[in-house]
């Protein structure tokens, strides 16, 4: 009788493997079928930011390579956390989203009521591209080094005031990493993108910001505003002419920014997988190498292991600052 129930119970699974090859799983078929509409790519800064301008630039290239157009769409808010919370409760397979670190990391420790956790309802695709930023003042600044410049950012207490895209973007957390280092104590005011804060900047309604090279270069080299150092230990590859923090007399100070795609956590895992690949390809290939570079960004072109790894370093040096800071979301 036992050997007779194990002979039916081997022929039952066997015939149930056969049957699941003969059958492939939801993920296997919407592989085959994907893309079966446009893809969108959601940005949470405005039109002309550096995520934005990153997104339309490999639009073109994933459009060709998936033989479906692709579309920018642009939701705009809260450091990016409305267009990541867009993205993570997507489920139409056909939405990804273009974001930047803190949208990837700490935007649950800063706000516990966000409506997405970022570790758990995002998915990894591709880290694209980093940089340091460009810590930026007014060309009228005083001090004639960067020592003269956080001696009179000191004394100017809270007097001064710093501009970023929002509370818990990488351009705050590194601003109030730096009061920390320096002892300055500039108020924070948020924009909705670094496009504004430059603008701000410019009609002297800021003291100082951290800013992408490529933005901030554009009114350094015209003689609207003065580099003091970048967030680096070391000189970048992207402003190659630009101080270090190290050189500028702060001490252990290492900021990126960067920017990665994503996915909603429903994503079937083989459509993750070709996208991951696709985005690598076309990120690291010479032609989009040179124009991310112009646009700012080192270009990495990661895998998903890759960016999934990067988001553990971030979520840990950035986690640190929030809590040393006591930063919170408004």
């Amino acid at each position: 009788m036992m050997i007779r129930r194990t002979v039916l119970f081997l022929a039952m699974t066997a015939l149930s493997t056969w049957a699941a090859a003969q059958n492939p799983g939801k993920d296997a078929a919407a592989t085959r079928s994907w893309p079966s509409r446009p893809i969108r790519i959601i940005v949470g800064f405005p039109a002309g930011s550096s995520p934005d301008l990153t997104a339309r630039t490999l639009g073109e290239p994933l459009s060709r390579a998936l033989g479906q157009p692709v579309i920018i769409e642009n939701k705009v808010g809260a450091g990016g956390n409305i267009a990541a919370d867009y993205v993570a409760r997507a489920t139409d397979d056909h939405t990804i989203g273009l974001m930047i670190n803190g949208n990837m990391t700490i935007a649950k420790l800063l706000n516990p009521k966000l409506n997405y956790d970022p570790l758990k309802d995002l998915t990894p695709i591709s880290l694209i591209g980093v940089s340091p930023l460009v810590l930026t003042a007014p060309v009228g600044a005083p001090g004639a080094t960067a020592r003269e410049f956080f001696a009179a950012a000191r004394s100017a207490g809270d007097k001064w005031s710093y501009g970023t895209p929002g509370v818990g973007t990488v351009g705050h957390i590194g601003m109030e990493w730096l009061k920390g280092k320096t002892g300055i104590n500039p108020v924070h005011v948020p924009y909705p993108g670094y496009p504004q804060v430059a603008n701000a900047m410019l009609s002297g309604h800021l003291q100082l910001a951290m800013l992408p090279p490529a933005l901030a270069m554009a009114q350094i080299k015209a003689g609207k505003l003065r580099a003091i150092g970048v967030t680096s230990s070391g000189r970048s590859t992207l402003v190659p002419e630009l101080p270090s923090m190290t050189e500028a007399g702060v001490q252990g100070f290492s900021l990126e920014i960067w920017n990665a795609v994503a996915a909603p956590n429903s994503l079937p895992k083989p459509v993750v997988a070709r996208l991951s690949a696709l985005f690598s390809d076309i990120a690291r290939s010479p032609e989009m190498r040179e124009k991310l570079f112009q646009q700012g960004w080192q270009v990495q072109g990661t895998s998903a292991e890759g960016l999934a790894n990067r988001i553990k370093v971030d979520t840990a040096l950035l986690g640190g600052v929030i809590t040393l800071r006591g930063i919170k979301a408004e």
